[in-house]
C-alpha cells in the first residue's frame, strides 16, 4: 500500500496538536471516503455555557473516594489497535480488540478478547440468546463479521459467527447495533447498521440458527447509528438509523438523513430528519425529558469549507424531533463550535429523577446538557471538562456501583486515558481508571457495560 501523508490537525482554541494519520486509517479500511475530516483553524469554546475548564482530579484509590472495592458491572472497551515500534504508531492494524475492564477488590483489571478475522471492533455488548447462556456480542469490521463470545471450561473464549457477511462494496463493516424486541413474536432481535452499501438488517434466533433479514440497502451508504425507541407511544419499538453519503476529507457539504423502520408493523424507510447538506453520526433516542414518551435527538455534524475543511462554517448542532417533527424543522436545542460530535449518553449524575445528557465532542471535550422548563427550546449547555478529546471519543453514563447515580466513562484516546466522573454537590471529580503508554496505539469505538461475573473467569 502507498503511504500517504500524515495530516497534522491542530484544534487552536486548546492548543493541543492531533496527529491522525491517514495511513492508520486507510490500513483498517477507511480509505478517502471514510478518513476523518482534516481540522483546522477554529474557536473551540462554546456557543453557549459556562463551567470549569477540567474538574477536580484525585489520583488516589478510588476506594478512598467510597467507590466499593468490588463493583457488580464492569466495561466492555471496543478497540481499533495498531503496532508501534519505537513508541511510534506504525500504520499497520491489528486484531480487533474487546478490553473487559472490571473493578474486585479494590483494583481494575483488564482482560482481553482479540479476533484476527476482523482489523476493528466498532462495539462490544452483551446479548442473551434465547437457547444459550448470555456471552458478549462483537462487531467486526473488514470482515463483516457478528460474533457471540462465551469462556469455555479453561476460562478461553471461544466464538460463534451469527452472521457474516461481503456486501459488494469497498468495505465490509458491522458498524452499530442495539438490542430489542422488535417484532410481533416477542423474541429478542439485534438490529444492525453496516458499511458501505446502506444495509440495515436484524439478526434473531431461529431454529437453531439465526435468520438475518435485510430492511434496507442503499449504494455507497455509510450508516454508523442504530437506536431503539418509541416516539409514537403505541408500545411497538421502531429502528432509527443515521445513512449519509461516504466522507469527504476535503470537507464540505456532505448530505444525511435519519431514518425509521418498524419491522413490527412491515413498515420501511420513512426519513424523520433531513439533514440538508449536514449529517450525522450520532443519534439517542429515549425519554430524555421525563414526559414519559420517546424523543430523538441528532448530533448534527459541523458544516466545514476551504482545504481540508479548514474553515468552521456551521458548527455542531444537537437537535430535538418528536413524533410528528417536520423532517427538516428539528429544534435546536445547543451548539458546540467543535468539527465533530460522536458521542451522546444520558443518565442521572445526581440522583435527583431528572435525566442528563453527556456530548462528547472531538477536541472541545465534554458538554453536560439540561433541558429547561420548555424541553422543546434551548438547553443549559457546560463544560464538564476541555482536556478530554479524541476522534470518536467515546462515553457512558452507567451506574456501576448501583448506587443510583450514573457515572460518567470516557475514553479519552488523545490522551490515552479510560475515565472516571462522579459527581459530588453538583461538580464532577475525575479519576483515570486506566491508562496505556502510548495514547494514539488505539481508537476506542465503543464503551458498553456488562455484570462483573460475565467478564471475569473464577476457577
Amino acid at each position: 500500500m502507498k503511504a500517504l501523508p500524515v495530516h497534522v490537525l491542530r484544534s487552536y482554541g486548546t492548543g493541543t496538536t492531533f496527529l491522525l494519520t491517514a495511513v492508520a486509517l486507510a490500513a483498517l479500511g477507511c480509505g478517502n471516503k471514510d478518513q476523518p475530516e482534516a481540522l483546522g483553524k477554529g474557536s473551540l469554546a462554546p456557543t453557549t455555557g459556562t463551567g470549569p475548564a477540567a474538574p477536580s482530579e484525585t489520583k488516589e484509590p478510588a476506594s478512598a473516594k467510597g467507590v466499593p472495592a468490588d463493583l457488580p458491572s464492569g466495561l466492555l472497551l471496543a478497540y481499533a489497535q495498531f503496532e508501534t515500534e519505537g513508541g511510534k504508531v506504525l500504520p499497520k492494524p491489528g486484531p480487533a480488540r474487546v478490553e473487559l475492564l472490571t473493578r474486585t477488590k479494590g483494583t481494575w483489571s483488564i482482560d482481553v478478547i482479540e479476533d484476527p478475522e476482523s482489523n476493528v471492533f466498532h462495539k462490544a455488548m452483551v446479548f442473551s440468546p434465547p437457547d444459550a447462556e448470555p456471552g458478549i456480542l462483537t462487531l467486526g469490521g473488514n470482515q463483516a463479521i457478528l460474533k457471540l463470545w462465551n469462556r469455555d471450561s479453561t476460562g478461553h473464549f471461544r466464538a460463534k459467527t451469527l452472521w457474516k457477511e461481503s456486501f459488494g462494496g469497498k468495505f465490509d463493516r458491522m458498524r452499530d447495533a442495539e438490542i430489542g424486541v422488535l417484532y410481533g413474536d416477542g423474541g429478542t432481535t439485534i438490529a444492525v447498521a453496516t458499511h458501505d452499501q446502506g444495509v440495515v438488517a436484524t439478526v434473531r434466533a431461529k431454529g437453531g440458527s439465526y435468520q438475518v433479514d435485510q430492511l434496507d440497502r442503499q449504494k455507497d451508504t455509510f450508516i454508523h447509528e442504530i437506536e431503539l425507541g418509541d416516539l409514537d407511544g403505541d408500545g411497538v419499538q421502531e429502528i432509527y438509523a443515521t445513512p449519509s453519503e461516504p466522507n469527504r476529507l476535503e470537507g464540505g457539504a456532505q448530505h444525511g438523513e435519519v431514518v425509521r423502520y418498524i419491522p413490527g408493523k412491515g413498515e420501511g424507510r420513512t426519513v424523520v430528519a433531513d439533514l440538508g447538506d449536514r449529517h450525522a453520526k450520532e443519534i439517542y433516542v429515549g425519554d430524555v425529558d421525563g414526559d414519559k414518551v420517546d424523543e430523538l435527538y441528532v448530533a448534527v455534524e459541523a458544516l466545514t469549507k476551504g482545504k481540508g475543511g479548514a474553515e468552521l462554517v456551521e458548527p455542531v448542532e444537537i437537535r430535538r424531533y418528536d413524533h410528528g417533527t417536520d423532517p427538516k424543522k428539528g429544534v435546536v436545542i445547543a451548539t458546540i463550535s467543535d468539527r465533530l460530535c460522536r458521542f451522546l449518553t444520558v443518565g442521572d449524575v445526581d440522583g435527583d429523577g431528572k435525566k442528563e445528557m453527556v456530548a462528547a465532542a472531538f477536541s472541545s471535550g465534554l458538554w453536560m446538557l439540561r433541558p429547561g422548563k420548555n424541553p422543546k427550546g434551548e438547553w443549559a449547555i457546560e463544560s464538564i471538562d476541555r482536556d478530554s478529546s479524541g476522534f470518536e471519543h467515546a462515553a457512558l453514563l452507567t451506574d456501576l456501583d448501583a448506587d443510583g447515580r450514573d457515572e460518567l466513562y470516557v475514553a479519552a484516546d488523545e490522551q490515552g486515558e479510560v475515565r472516571q466522573y462522579v459527581w459530588n454537590r453538583g461538580r464532577p471529580t475525575r479519576t483515570t481508571i486506566h491508562k496505556r503508554d502510548i495514547p494514539r496505539s488505539r481508537m476506542t469505538w465503543n464503551i458498553m457495560p456488562a455484570p462483573t461475573p460475565l467478564l471475569i473467569h473464577e476457577p
